[in-house]
């Protein structure tokens, strides 16, 4: 008797044990990925005309409705997802935008992510998002990184990180469409959206002046940030329009820093330099809602009551304003339609040279709104 074959005894021996295999063991294997031949197979339809269908490819018009519907059904039964990696090889698009935030833990990027995120969603690109911790080096690096990817568009959380970081060549070299969040550069080719800064200081300083305060005291932004000029040209008009005198003791500086919750720490300290002056005031103004927090602090400590003794006007509106105790009056920049009209920007541009027509650079200047909280009041 012939010894039996090898093979045959591996297949044997495979399918007794595939039928001794529980059947939950078998419910937890990978499910493998259902393909354009299997919904062929189950629509009765061309593997073809199930790719030209599933694919929107511009033969699909020429396809009656009935098998189109066929199809996507029984695609829809199958489970079938298409490949979009493969694609995107094919049609040389990648469907994702890239996102650079100068610094996630920022209370301010936080809204106008949301924006840009609900906008690319709705528009059906996915971000690539990178914090690049207001690093010259990392903020190169993963410009590269994102350039590598074929991003089809560049949307660029902005503060003074672009001073000395010369980035247009690469993107204009690449042709990709880019708009700035908070910053407008000198470029004809890069979109922007910022807040009118001078119009948001101009109200602030108006408020504090209707409620009688004449002794006002200033933290001022850094000298490199893009938003500390405006604000104080803002302060400048409204003072010359009320002949309002801007007292030189009362002015400090935050000094400059990439971590954005110093301004927190700095405005403790500047404020605690302002008392030490000994020029008194009744309100102080302040470069944005964290140095306002940092205010309200050393004010507190030194045991003057907000807003009875002393009104404090932060800006931005971070989420944490109105949760402040007191509750913090500010100029709220409307962060979340910031992102999203940014992520818009970038994604009509896209569309648009998609479709070969000529696309400008975009800028758009948004209003801030004077909120009126618990942390100011007149002079009494």
């Amino acid at each position: 008797m012939a010894p039996p074959d090898s093979k045959s005894t591996k297949a044997a021996s495979s399918a007794a044990k595939s039928r001794r295999e529980p059947e939950s063991a078998r419910k937890h294997q990978p499910p493998t990925a259902v393909t354009i031949r299997d919904v062929a197979e189950r629509s009765g339809f061309s593997s073809a005309t199930v790719s030209i269908v599933l694919n929107n490819a511009p033969l699909s018009r020429y396809i009656p409705d009935k098998t189109k519907a066929r199809i996507q059904r029984a695609a829809s039964l199958l489970g079938y997802r298409p490949n979009l990696f493969a694609r995107s090889l094919r049609s040389r698009r990648s469907h994702t935008i890239g996102v650079m935030v100068f610094d996630m833990t920022d209370p301010y990027c936080t809204l106008v992510l949301r924006g840009i995120e609900n906008t690319l969603y709705q528009s059906n690109f996915l971000p690539i998002l990178t914090d690049v911790h207001n690093e010259r080096s990392r903020f190169e690096r993963y410009l590269e990184m994102l350039l590598d990817r074929r991003i089809e568009g560049l949307v660029v959380l902005a503060n003074w990180l672009f001073v000395d970081i010369n980035v247009l060549a690469d993107l204009e070299k690449n042709n990709i469409p880019t708009a700035t969040v908070g910053q407008q550069l000198k470029s004809d080719h890069i979109s922007s959206v910022i807040v009118d800064n001078a119009a948001g200081a101009h109200a602030a300083l108006e408020h504090l002046y209707s409620l009688g305060h004449r002794k006002i005291a200033f933290i001022r932004g850094p000298h490199k940030l893009s938003d500390t000029e405006p604000r104080w040209r803002g302060v400048r008009t409204l003072a010359r329009e009320r002949n309002l005198e801007l007292d030189p003791q009362l002015i400090v500086d935050l000094p400059e820093s990439g971590d954005p919750f110093s301004s927190f720490e700095q405005g403790y300290k500047l404020t605690e330099e302002l008392l030490h002056r000994r020029h008194p005031f009744t309100a102080l103004m302040a470069f944005d809602d964290m140095t306002a927090f940092g205010a309200i602090r050393a004010l507190g400590k030194a045991g003057i009551r907000v807003p009875d003794q002393c009104s404090v006007v932060g800006f931005d509106d971070v989420s944490a304003a109105a949760l402040y105790s007191p509750a913090l009056t500010t100029v709220r920049q409307p962060m979340e339609v910031m992102g999203a009209t940014a992520a818009n920007i970038v994604v009509e541009a896209i569309n648009g040279m998609l479709e070969k027509k000529s696309v400008r650079p975009i800028r758009r200047k948004l209003v801030p709104e004077l909120i009126v909280r618990e942390s100011t009041r007149s002079v009494g």
